[in-house]
């Protein structure tokens, strides 16, 4: 009996030095939380932190007149005139990344790729870090532009200003005096990716935004009746888009984005026209590994899969390639094309390497869901099977790694943690505000002043993500380099999804749970 008493007393004081480690863990936790967030008690990032910027940075990129909410204070208004040269109104939109371009065909993947975020997880992770507001802002801005955009059944404008021009200054966007040029697609110059790219967002911003109480009715129903328009308009009037070359060429053609957005449009209206289409055109659907901004594959195959496996047998070829999509990523699947870095992250190739990543990273994760809420467990490649939970788990580690989990220590992400690129590659956060310095900053001064210098950015880009790491994981930091360091709004866009559904899959240590529970825990053994 003595003995059991010994034991006891020695087990409880070893119990109470552990709570005592985990209290000082946690106040030197919050200190790091209060500085920007970062990596939580048990070694797991804070995603809802995380997922909160990730949503802010869509601020620092609108164009056109900000509105009384803009968080980003040191952004301004900026190209308010827009379109004038033809009579439309061009204005609002994003900057597609650190220069002072809109270019539609991007910005409509980001949209659809935001609209997709909400749609698969809104509902709870978003919705359960207060953040579902912020995201639907984000996804009606872009929206609104590419309503504005779409001025007739055959007529879409595609870009506003001039890419070689703009790229031959460094100026804020709201001293922007560089050539505002309009680019479109019509019948007779049709552009069958750009139109289907922003059919697909459109129909995935309804599918967002349609149970928006604060939102109208009205809208959500211009949003679906536009994304009809333009699927027609990219389906009878084909023709390979090229307008914004040298910048956003097509190579991957316009089959992949005709399939995605007849799958949102089948996910949007239940029409089985649309659902007929993907049936009969899904021969042109075969293996990728990759899914970005021209190529859809993967993501047309998602859509297609998730329709198949609650029971449209007759897409079963999408799910074959969707399989195809994740034995090419998945490390040991013995079907690896896409390698990744000694420290583990997706590596497709060396300029803004990032965005394949976080895209792939989306993929996995809403599927690795599908697979568990269908009960269709996992997925066959030639050297193994991956559970779903071995999917998501691996989609989580790519989240992790752009948090700060590497071999640099590094956030890729700005603004979180202690430790996070402070020279990005853009115009706007490397020269002083305009709030602060009010004068005009011209296009030769930009790149002589600012452009060059080592010192860190005047403002701080809170949530963007730069393009990343090299192959052997090393980052620079250096503005100059806008392979690595330059954010795009199609990074985020992937990555508010992924860091959604790694929620899910982790959660931080709280220590708002009683005391006495592990004390009792260790009372009862």
């Amino acid at each position: 009996m003595a003995n059991n008493m010994v034991v006891k007393k020695v087990m409880w004081v070893a119990a109470m030095a552990l709570l005592m480690c985990l209290a000082a863990a946690r106040v030197v936790m919050a200190g790091a939380e209060e500085e920007g967030g970062g990596v939580g008690m048990v070694g797991s990032p804070d995603y809802g932190d995380a997922l909160a910027k990730a949503i802010l940075f869509f601020e620092g990129q609108r164009s056109g007149r900000l509105p009384a909410n803009q968080r980003a204070k040191w952004r301004g208004d900026s190209a308010l005139n827009d379109g004038r040269e033809e009579n439309v109104n061009l204005t609002g939109g994003y900057y597609d990344a650190g220069d002072n371009v809109k270019f539609g065909y991007p910005m409509s993947f980001t949209i659809t790729l935001l609209g997709w975020s909400a749609v698969e997880y809104g509902a709870a992770a978003v919705a359960a870090a207060g953040q579902m507001g912020s995201l639907r802002a984000a996804i009606r801005w872009g929206a609104e532009w590419l309503l504005r955009a779409h001025t007739s059944a055959t007529t879409l404008y595609t870009q506003v200003g001039d890419g070689n021009a703009d790229h031959q200054c460094w100026e804020r966007p709201e001293d922007m005096d560089t050539p505002r040029t309009l680019f479109k697609v019509t019948r007779d110059s049709p552009g069958s990716e750009a139109a289907a790219e922003a059919s697909a967002a459109l129909a995935a911003a309804y599918l967002a935004l349609r149970d928006d109480d604060a939102g109208d009715r009205a809208f959500s129903t211009r949003l679906l009746t536009a994304s009809r328009s333009l699927f027609d308009f990219a389906n009878n009037y084909r023709g390979s888009f090229q307008s914004s070359c040298p910048f956003y060429c097509s190579y991957s053609g316009f089959q992949d984005e005709l399939l995605w957005a007849a799958a949102w449009l089948y996910k949007a209206t239940r029409d089985a026209n649309y659902l007929d289409f993907l049936t009969n055109n899904q021969g042109s659907s075969n293996p990728v590994n990759e899914f970005s901004w021209d190529n859809k594959y993967a993501g047309a195959q998602m859509l297609a899969a998730q329709e198949y496996l609650g029971g449209r047998t007759q897409l079963a070829r999408y799910k074959d390639n969707l399989d195809s999509f994740v034995c090419a990523l998945m490390p040991n699947s013995g079907n690896v094309q896409i390698r990744t870095t000694p420290g583990g992250l997706l590596f497709t190739r060396d300029s803004v390497n990032l965005q394949y990543t976080t895209t792939a990273t989306l993929v996995l994760s809403i599927y690795s869901k599908v697979l568990k809420s269908s009960g269709s467990g996992g997925v066959r490649c030639s050297a193994t099977t991956f559970s779903a939970n071995q999917i998501s788990s691996f989609a989580a580690s790519q989240v992790d790694y752009i948090l700060g989990k590497n071999p640099m220590g590094m956030s890729y992400m700005v603004g979180f943690s202690g430790k996070y690129p402070r020279r990005i590659h853009h115009r706007g956060a490397s020269v002083p505000s305009i709030k602060v310095l009010s004068r005009k900053v011209t296009c030769n001064e930009g790149f002589s002043s600012w452009f060059p210098t080592s010192d860190p950015n005047p403002n701080i880009h809170v949530g963007a993500i730069v393009g990343g790491p090299d192959g052997n994981d090393q980052f620079s930091d250096n503005r100059g380099d806008s392979s690595h360091s330059e954010p795009a709004t199609y990074i985020n866009a992937a990555f508010v999804g992924a860091c959604a559904a790694a929620m899910g899959q982790k959660q931080v240590v709280k220590l708002e749970e009683p005391v006495d529970n592990l004390a009792s825990m260790v009372t009862a053994y």
